[in-house]
């Protein structure tokens, strides 16, 4: 596997603050991809245990809230292993920290035909947080959503929807918690000061 990005102070992309990795490789296409560049599966870099160990060592502050796995596309055949090797690690090492997934397909798919046909994709579903599913559709396009692109994309809480055997969305039980720094402590205040400096710059880009 390869991937494009990793961002080590992400708000965009779920949660709080957040490393998120973006994978290479997508056969969805969708119309007005802001990444398309990442659809070649030999685009970027290539992921190796290093990489792993990087995100890993990015993700053990305090305010930083999980990790976020973003197209690319995270559940693409060819992907899943080292998406894999990745998550169980993250588990492993920092089980407290949340782990969501942006994919174009569908819940319904992954379950009904993946997870039947794929090695791994049960063990990484099993392991989610959040999925993001669905394609990015340009005409469905709502700068309004929360985490998502599009109108059609559900922000699904996986462990209940796995439970209950029915979709129930993340965002309706805000199951995902920020963390909570002590506003004062001058042990957290250069990671504060850190992580303050990055959000606006992220803001001023936006902007």
């Amino acid at each position: 596997m390869k991937y494009a990005n990793i961002k080590k102070y992400d708000v965009s992309n779920g949660v709080g603050v957040r490393v998120s990795l973006f994978v290479s490789g997508c056969r969805h296409h969708c119309k007005g991809c802001f990444n398309a560049e990442a659809w070649d599966f030999n685009y970027g870099t290539e992921f190796t245990q290093e990489t792993i160990d990087e995100i890993i060592e990015s993700l053990k502050p305090d305010y930083i809230n999980g990790l976020s796995l973003l197209w690319g596309e995270p559940l693409a055949p060819e992907n899943q292993e080292q998406v894999w090797n990745l998550i169980q690690q993250v588990r492993q090492k920092l089980p407290q920290k949340t782990i969501r997934c942006y994919s174009g397909f569908t819940y319904e798919f992954i379950e009904e035909y993946m997870e039947k046909n794929l090695p791994y994709t049960t063990k990484i579903m099993d392991s989610l947080d959040v999925l993001v599913d669905g394609k990015w559709k340009e005409e469905l396009k709502n700068l309004n959503l929360r985490f998502r692109g599009s109108a059609n994309q559900r922000v699904i809480d996986v462990p209940s929807t796995r439970k209950y055997h029915t979709i129930i969305r993340a965002l309706q039980k805000e199951k995902e918690k920020l963390v909570q720094l002590p506003l004062f402590s001058k042990s957290n205040l250069s990671s504060l000061e850190k992580v303050e400096q990055k959000i606006v710059e992220v803001l001023e880009v936006v902007a």
